[in-house]
């Protein structure tokens, strides 16, 4: 048995959970989310209300899969509207910066045009400083799923360690050709 899927998920303090059919909502001070799990897992709430039970009806392999899975993404809806997921982005660069702009986050990062990035609903951006960038949201999948495109635009690059990386993210410097003489 899947030792996560068998733990059940308690509900802290300000969140709510409903489960109608297959699909899951969560409601907290942070928002609101909802999932549709698959039709090999039973999904229950406790009376009290104060813990979701995941169970699954055979021990097919995808059943197994699947239940672990569920529990963990139902968890992090939980943990999502309580207390938010936040990811940090650090830009290492001479003239590299970033500014947001309405609903866009513009970046320059050494390329002859800036570049623009439309920040998704559910998600706030904040810039603190020119080389820092702040993602926070319920949607543990959207921040980390946003925080990857935007390092992706420019990932640091092994020589000068210029570009665009996590904060504390630790970026293996390469000798160029002069350290070879």
């Amino acid at each position: 048995m899947s030792r996560i899927g068998k733990k059940p998920v308690p509900v802290v303090d300000g969140a709510k959970v409903s489960v109608s059919g297959r699909v899951i909502d969560v409601e907290g001070p942070k928002g609101k989310l909802s999932f549709e799990h698959r039709p090999e897992i039973t999904v229950a709430v406790s009376e009290d209300g104060n813990e979701v039970v995941v169970t699954r009806g055979d021990d097919e392999r995808t059943s197994r899969a699947f239940h672990g899975l569920t529990r963990a993404i139902i968890n992090n809806m939980v943990e999502g509207v309580t207390k938010g997921y936040e990811k940090k982005l650090e830009i290492v660069g001479v003239g590299y910066l970033a500014a947001i702009s309405g609903d866009t986050l513009q970046l320059r990062v050494g390329y002859a045009n800036e570049l623009h990035r439309k920040i998704p609903t559910g998600l706030t951006v904040t810039c603190p400083d020119q080389t820092h960038v702040v993602i926070q949201g319920c949607d543990k999948q959207s921040v980390g799923q946003f925080a990857a495109e935007i390092r992706a635009l420019r990932k640091p690059e092994p020589y000068k360690g210029k570009g665009v990386r996590y904060q504390g993210e630790q970026v293996k410097i390469k000798a160029g050709k002069s350290a070879t003489k």
